[in-house]
């Protein structure tokens, strides 16, 4: 057993006033049932680095369904490994039972403490023939912190002490400012290639070093990024791009190399890329977090349109399969229907002498948003966007726009019948059907 380094209360930065009000609820209510109760990861690292931290996660030696007994707004999740998911509101809370590495071993071996579900759960238990149960073993907080990818990541603040736990070595790591692996990176790579890009995506962010095996090991084992889903690298991908420094990422992922073998586009990009990278980042600055606007189309079409990417299809089976292949993922069609929507979109709202019928119209476009957002990143004007949004408040106010036209009184007289058939329509007769004779039924 490895021996800790604890710094009490007045030894670190950490302020319960910047930990989020929910996550300070979640920690107490573990601590109060008696459960060891931890906030977890990177949200440690920003708070010591006196940053924002993007997500609030907890550990606890709680299992799932019994941190669901103590919250009624709670869902479990996962068939490898059981999370609980605590919401409030559109907000989700990740609370993880501590777990441990377990060396490889057969499909068919046995799960060694692996209770799905406590005995006092009434929930019953769900079997699943693909579950690889042993992903799914819990632990102490000493072999959960083993578990994690880099040192800096392995921290926990202790609810109940206030105090900073470190087994791994991750607040001497903060202090040289390195990203160093925790065990032999060779080996932590081969585990899950994505480790490299997420190695590289925390350089760029924190302006951190890399260790210098965490580099010899991606000059190793770089071509194993083409192993990993595309899904999962295009969600890395809309990470990098809402983090508000895409611009560095990218480049730090060109220069070890890994960027060359995902999206080789990117690799020798022209310079309006990284223009608009940076249009992309300065836009996010404005927000203490990720704005909703800030949606995976306008994200995606700050790489692709400045690449020449966007080319519409011509005929109608190149529409059924439009689809692009951005190096090796994946771009959702949807996306890619709202990007063209969005590019005939925005020349129209550049014009600052709309005609009324634009005015009434264009705000009502599925892609309006989108394209307001484009322009607000691109740094338009801001009288062009005050005047459309203006021009939408104020036609959505009166009923107007293509999808809400304004009712109509009926008229009176012959006109007015006719008139009124448009907002209700006559009730018909209906027909009696007939008997075998040809004479009507019924009667």
């Amino acid at each position: 057993m490895v021996a800790p380094l604890i710094l009490s209360r007045q030894d670190h930065s950490i302020s319960r006033r910047d930990i989020d009000s929910d996550a300070l609820k979640v920690l107490y209510r573990l601590h109060e049932h008696r459960y060891t109760a931890y906030l977890v990861g990177g949200s440690v690292r920003d708070l010591l680095l006196n940053r924002r931290p993007k997500d609030f996660d907890i550990g606890t030696d709680a299992h799932p369904y019994q941190i669901k007994k103590l919250f009624r707004n709670c869902w479990i999740i996962g068939r490898r490994f059981r999370l609980a998911h605590v919401k409030f509101g559109p907000k989700t809370l990740e609370v993880a039972t501590f777990r441990k590495i377990v060396p490889d071993a057969p499909p068919d071996a046995p799960a060694e403490g692996v209770p799905v579900v406590v005995a006092s759960s009434p929930e019953p238990a769900e079997t699943d023939a693909t579950q690889i149960h042993r992903d799914n073993t819990f632990g102490t907080p000493e072999e959960d912190a083993f578990r994690r990818d880099f040192t800096i990541n392995g921290l926990f603040y202790d609810i109940a002490t206030f105090s900073v736990i470190d087994y791994v070595g991750g607040l001497e790591d903060l202090e040289r400012r390195v990203i160093r692996s925790i065990g032999d990176p060779r080996v932590r790579f081969v585990e899950d290639p994505v480790r490299m890009l997420r190695a590289a995506v925390m350089s760029a962010r924190l302006d951190f070093e890399l260790d210098t095996l965490v580099q010899e090991a991606i000059d190793e084992h770089r071509e194993l990024i083409l192993q990993a889903s595309p899904a999962r690298l295009l969600e890395e991908y809309y990470k990098i791009l809402r983090s508000g420094c895409a611009a560095a990422t990218f480049r730090t992922l060109d220069a070890v190399g890994l960027l060359e073998l995902m999206t080789p586009e990117l690799s020798e990009a022209p310079p309006a890329v990284w223009n608009a990278l940076e249009a992309l980042d300065r836009f996010r600055a404005k927000f203490p977090s990720a704005p909703p606007e800030l949606t995976n189309t306008i994200l995606m079409g700050s790489l692709l349109e400045p690449l020449d990417m966007l080319a519409r299809p011509t005929t109608a089976a190149a529409r059924d399969a439009a689809r692009v292949n951005f190096g090796i993922l994946p771009v959702a069609r949807r996306d890619l229907e709202r990007l063209h929507q969005v590019a005939d979109l925005v020349p129209r709202l550049r014009d600052r002498t709309p005609s009324p019928r634009a005015l009434r119209s264009l705000p009502f476009r599925p892609a309006f948003k989108d394209a307001v957002t484009r322009l607000q990143i691109d740094d338009e004007a801001p009288e062009v966007i005050e005047l459309w949004m203006a021009a939408r408040q104020q036609h959505a106010h009166e009923g107007g726009g293509r999808h809400h036209e304004p009712a109509q009184p009926p008229k009176e007289g012959a006109e007015g019948a006719v008139a009124a058939s448009d907002g209700h329509r006559r009730r018909r007769r209906r027909r009696r059907r007939r008997g075998r004779g040809g004479a009507p039924s019924g009667g």
